[in-house]
């Protein structure tokens, strides 16, 4: 599955980039989030709930950030297992472009899942991974808004 979009953020690009680089407000905007550490400069654990159609599990997983292209953007990668419920791996590439004193940020995501949740049919796979991201990047740019003095 496949998921793109792009949001208008009222901050600059570096600090845009800077929020998207903090575990708290990272953890603060991914929906169900209940932990997350940073456990080197480019790797982050986390623990999640997420409910997805009739399952609701506790995912653990880890991501891996790849911030060669800063700050113009940056790519990541991870995996998630979400015991008998299954799991979830996939990668973003992000990217970051000033407009005036707004910030585009544009994102391209692949997610590949498996076990029960895969079994729940695309489409409400799909719808819900599309609402999980929009609450992100809205709740993103709210934090990110508010920090700049918008």
């Amino acid at each position: 599955m496949e998921l793109s979009d792009e949001i208008r953020i009222a901050a600059p690009r570096d600090v845009v980039y800077e929020a998207l680089n903090n575990p708290d407000i990272l953890q603060e905007c991914i929906p169900g989030c209940e932990e997350l550490t940073q456990s080197s400069p480019q790797d982050l654990e986390a623990k999640v709930v997420l409910k997805i159609g009739p399952v609701k599990a506790r995912f653990a997983g880890q991501v891996t950030l790849d911030k060669s292209k800063a700050p113009d953007g940056f790519s990541l990668q991870g995996e998630g297992k979400g015991g008998a419920a299954g799991f979830a791996k996939g990668g973003a590439d992000v990217t970051l472009t000033e407009d005036g004193s707004e910030t585009v940020l544009a994102y391209t995501a692949k997610v590949d899942v498996g076990g029960k949740i895969a079994q729940l049919g695309s489409r409400l796979i799909a719808g819900t991974a599309k609402k999980l991201s929009g609450k992100f990047f809205t709740r993103l740019g709210e934090i990110v808004s508010e920090q700049s003095g918008s």
